[in-house]
C-alpha cells in the first residue's frame, strides 16, 4: 500500500527523554513534525507513528478502528522504551485521546491533549447510524495553512464514516478512563476551533484524576493547533511541561 509523500512515521534520535507524538483523525504523521523538530532540536527522542489506515486512501482506512489505532501508539511505546529511560505522549485531536488512553494503562511520565475531542461540533452526529446506511464517506475540508509546506498538513479529504463511529466509541472509552489518570498533564485548546466544541478541553480537565493539570488557552488558531497561527507558543508550553 502506497504511503502519500510526508505521511511516513518517524524517528528522531535524541537523549534519554523520549517523547511520542501521535497525530489525528484521517491526518497524518506530519501534523506533528514541526513540533517533532522543535523538541529533538532540544534534545529529546521523539518517534510518531502512523496510525493505521491513515495517510494512505480513506479506502484503506475505512476497515480499520481505534483498537488498532491504539495499537500503533503501544508499538511506539515499546520500541521509544528500549532507547529511553522516560517517555512522555503529546497527541493532537484523537491522538491526544490516544495519548490520555496510553496514560491510564502504561507508565507514561507525562501526558499532553492538544484539541482532544468530547463534544464534537457536527449537528449531523445524531445522524451518524443512518448515514452510515446510504453512504459510506463525508466529504472533510482540509484546512491549508499559508505560511506552512503542504507537506506539513498530509491527509484526507473525505471521512470514513464507520472510522468516525469508532472515534465516537474512543472518545466514551478514554471518559470513563480519565479520573484514573494521575500522571501530570497539559490541555491546550483554542477557543476558534472549528472542529471540537471548546468546552471539551474543560470537561477533561475537570474529570482528570491528575493532582497536577494546567489547561491553557488559545485565542487565534483554528483545531490544528500545531500548525496554526500560535504553534510556537503551543511548542514553547509542551516543552515546558515535559522538562518539569
Amino acid at each position: 500500500m502506497a504511503i502519500m509523500r510526508g505521511a511516513e512515521p518517524y524517528l528522531l534520535p535524541g537523549g534519554e527523554h523520549g517523547v511520542i507524538l501521535v497525530h489525528g483523525f484521517t491526518g497524518s504523521p506530519s501534523e506533528m513534525r514541526l513540533l517533532g523538530n522543535y523538541l529533538n532540536n532540544l534534545g529529546y527522542t521523539v518517534i510518531a507513528p502512523r496510525l493505521t489506515g491513515h495517510g494512505a486512501t480513506p479506502e484503506a482506512m475505512a476497515g480499520t478502528a481505534w483498537p488498532e489505532w491504539f495499537g500503533n501508539v503501544e508499538d511506539a511505546y515499546l520500541m521509544l522504551k528500549g532507547l529511553c529511560s522516560k517517555i512522555d505522549a503529546v497527541g493532537l485531536s484523537m491522538g491526544g485521546l490516544l495519548s490520555l488512553k496510553m496514560a491510564a494503562e502504561y507508565p507514561i511520565r507525562r501526558v499532553a491533549s492538544l484539541s482532544a475531542p468530547i463534544y464534537i461540533a457536527d449537528r449531523r452526529l445524531p445522524m451518524l447510524p443512518l448515514y452510515r446506511l446510504i453512504r459510506r464517506y463525508a466529504p472533510k475540508r482540509r484546512r491549508r495553512f499559508h505560511d506552512i509546506d503542504p507537506i506539513y498538513s498530509v491527509g484526507y479529504d473525505r471521512t470514513p464514516l464507520n472510522c468516525l463511529g469508532s472515534l465516537l466509541e474512543l472518545i466514551k472509552q478514554v471518559d470513563r478512563l480519565l479520573p484514573a489518570i494521575n500522571q501530570p498533564a497539559l490541555i491546550i485548546q483554542s477557543r476558534n476551533d472549528h472542529t471540537v466544541r471548546p468546552k471539551s478541553a474543560r470537561h477533561i480537565y475537570d474529570r482528570l484524576g491528575s493532582g497536577e493539570k494546567q489547561l491553557a488557552w488559545l485565542e487565534d488558531s483554528g483545531h490544528i493547533i500545531t500548525l496554526d497561527a500560535e504553534r510556537d507558543s503551543v511548542f514553547k508550553l509542551v516543552a515546558d511541561f515535559i522538562q518539569r
